[in-house]
């Protein structure tokens, strides 16, 4: 059968979904699950027990002979933890057996992860508890169950737990704003998200070759090859063979995880990729891209192929990033970021575009540290990515109705009228009612915004807390303000007013590469914190740590936590950068270079002898020499900066971002200029044009 023709029975083949449970549950078993799920009731013992029992049992169906608590800890990747399903009954023989209590918590080794000094390398013990609002799956042979992960004390250590918090804020807040609408219906607002996910693929043999690539994923050396992305024939082009299979593969694999993979393509550089899935509830979609991550790697290995997902895993060509596509809707099914056509969906459109609008304005310094890495920049504001400027792109149409507003003068549509808030009836907005702007950080289109910044190896989890939070904040604020008019419809009109007024200098529709724009945004107020090193101080701003304390997404010591955690983390990648780089030019480069000088002037002393010119021996070999011993002291001073890091972690950072990341860029571009006149036979690892063309 055909994978068209099985396709519905693929889908979710290996999720315990909601179908599933519905199968396989007593109606009072499943009611109070769909109870805990939709109103946050906890679920006995008893119930938790069916639940665990028909997992078993569909798992071990489908060959599973472990579970894991699968959960999110603050290194960016998931973890897990395997347990058997086998319990011993006595003259040498076994059942299998799972209990809701092994369901519903778990206690793996907390010491070994990334705490921020929440937990001291002694106090090892964590909890793992259940998230019941996440499907369990099955992957390669165990029983995995999305969790949460906390302290023993209690303490938030991982990216699903402030998510969870934060979509039950907003939800709270939205609610609000829509009953001053009128609105009695809906009982919960869900954050939406499509994250889309762009990576590399390279040849496995050339991978293993590439000390760099297995130690850091990208390059750390490289000259320009002759061509790069120059003719623009990669982007949406045929898709090769070897990577249309591998493609295949990647969708079949993720369709039975549940994923809804929808979208693949080619991306810009040579040997760049995209997968985007179809909306799901953030949380979700969390859980799905970091799969989908997890899959893509062990996809490319079936395939002899290497997934590469570092922001920037090859210079002079474009990197990768993640579009956080980012809209709230109704347990009715209404968007509410989708423009109406009445005079109250107006007005409520143009309340909830305000309150976003006035939010990425506030805690724009806040967004910028969630898209924060060493990866990250080297990609941000490089002609393929937004700068490290925020700003929101609402395209002509939606600015001109933001600006009448402001001004309280006419729009220019099919007629001119002055626009009344709640009155009058806006012009009907096209969803699609603006043109792309891929310069832009955060790009309204049409029911949406897209959050353009975050780097392709990033959990999105961190971005979309702050976009959650953020939004509750100015919605808190406005029905606060409105819960007590005695005019809606006059306060409404003058709040939306006083809004769009007081931030619209976050509002940009040109293009972002351009210096102008910076210099401009820099007259406006705006924050350009160009690099991780600039950026992460913002985590613990006052008002930004209050903004997160006060809706309960994070304590004090959990976001002072994260912050230490990011801080160690851009040292601990760029040291293990540099100490990589050192290596391979004592190791690789170092002695190639000179062997292949030492060729060159034997031949030209055996050239000379015979009376025969050696003009190409004699300049290469001098090029060669006196590069050879730039990049020695380059290399040295390397070392020196390496053993000179300070003990203190933020002057760690800081140091790092001024001497290190200097200090590797001397010594690459020296010995990719060594690259250039060294004889291919003699580089001791693939360049770029086997790596970029080949697969």
């Amino acid at each position: 059968m055909s994978t068209t023709m099985k396709l519905p029975e693929l889908f979710g083949s290996l999720v315990f979904n909601e179908e599933t449970m519905k199968e396989r549950l007593s109606s009072a078993s499943y009611g109070a699950w769909k109870k805990c799920v939709t109103e946050g009731t906890s679920l006995d013992i008893s119930t938790a027990n069916e639940i665990a029992e028909a997992m078993k049992q569909w798992a071990v169906e489908k060959g599973a002979t472990h579970y894991t608590h699968w959960f999110q800890p603050m290194t960016g990747v998931t973890a897990e933890k395997h347990d058997s399903f086998i319990s011993p009954v006595g003259g040498g023989k076994i059942i299998m057996e799972f209990s809701g209590k092994e369901l519903v918590r778990g206690e793996p080794d907390a010491s070994s992860f990334p705490s921020g000094g929440l937990r001291a390398t002694f106090e090892a013990r964590g909890y793992t508890a259940w998230d019941p609002t996440s499907f369990a799956f099955i992957k390669e042979g165990s029983l995995c169950i999305p969790t949460v992960f906390c302290s023993y004390s209690g303490h938030a250590l991982d990216k699903k737990t402030p998510l969870l918090r934060s979509m039950d804020e907003v939800s709270r807040q939205a609610i609000r704003i829509l009953r001053l609408f009128g609105d009695t219906e809906t009982k919960r607002v869900t954050a939406q998200v499509g994250p889309e996910q762009e990576y590399f693929l390279i040849d496995k043999a050339d991978y293993a070759k590439r000390e760099d690539l297995r130690m850091t994923g990208r390059t750390l050396f490289g000259a320009k090859p002759p061509r790069g992305q120059e003719l623009e024939d990669h982007y949406f082009g045929a898709i090769r063979p070897r990577v249309a299979a591998y493609m295949k593969d990647l969708d079949e694999t993720l369709w039975a995880l549940g994923v809804l993979s929808k979208t693949k393509h080619n991306e810009v550089a040579p040997c760049q990729h995209e997968m985007a899935p179809i909306f799901s509830d953030a949380n979700t979609a969390c859980d799905h891209n970091q799969l989908a991550m997890e899959m893509m790697k062990k996809v490319a290995d079936k395939h002899g192929l290497v997934c590469l997902l570092h922001e920037k895993p090859f210079a002079g060509v474009n990197g990768s990033g993640k579009h956080d596509n980012w809209s709230l809707g109704t347990d009715t099914g209404k968007n509410l970021f989708k423009p109406g056509s009445t005079p109250s969906q107006n007005a409520q459109f143009l309340l909830f575009l305000a309150a976003f609008v006035k939010g990425v304005d506030d805690y724009q310094d806040f967004l910028r540290t969630t898209v924060a890495s060493a990866g990250n920049d080297h990609r941000l504001g490089a002609q393929e990515a937004p700068p490290a400027v925020i700003s929101i792109f609402l395209g002509d149409e939606l600015n001109a109705v933001v600006e009448s507003i402001i001004k309280g003068t006419e729009f220019k549509d099919a007629g001119k009228r002055t626009l009344e808030i709640g009155v009058d009836v806006l012009p009907a907005i096209r969803q699609d009612n603006t043109d792309r702007n891929r310069t832009s950080p955060m790009a309204f289109t049409g029911n949406k915004f897209e959050f353009r910044m975050l780097g392709s190896s990033q959990s999105i989890s961190g971005p979309n807390i702050a976009l959650n939070t953020i939004m509750a904040e100015e919605l808190n604020q406005f029905a606060d303000e409105l819960e007590k008019s005695t005019d809606f419809q006059a306060d409404l009109q003058k709040l939306i007013k006083k809004t769009f007024t007081e931030h619209q200098r976050i509002i940009f529709n040109g293009n972002g590469y351009d210096d102008a724009w910076i210099a401009e945004a820099e007259k406006r107020g705006l924050c350009n914190l160009k690099s991780t090193a600039d950026a992460l101080p913002a985590y613990i701003a006052p008002k930004n740590m209050d903004l997160f304390v006060k809706h309960g997404i994070y304590t004090k010591e959990e976001i002072q936590a994260r912050y230490e955690i990011h801080v160690e983390n851009y040292t601990t990648v760029l040291t293990i950068e540099a100490n990589t780089m050192v290596d391979m030019i004592k190791h690789d480069i170092l002695p190639a270079v000179s062997g292949y000088a030492t060729d060159l002037c034997e031949r030209a002393d055996s050239k000379s002898a015979c009376g025969v010119a050696c003009k190409y021996e004699k300049e290469t070999a001098a090029q060669v020499a006196q590069l050879t011993d730039e990049l020695m002291e380059a290399c040295s001073k390397l070392e020196s900066g390496l053993a000179a890091i300070p003990a203190d972690a933020e002057a760690a950072m800081q140091y790092s971002h001024d001497v290190i990341v200097a200090d590797m860029a001397a010594a690459r571009t020296i010995a990719d200029k060594l690259e250039t006149l060294t004889a291919s036979e003699y580089w001791p690892f693939p360049v770029y044009s086997d790596m970029l063309f080949y697969v």
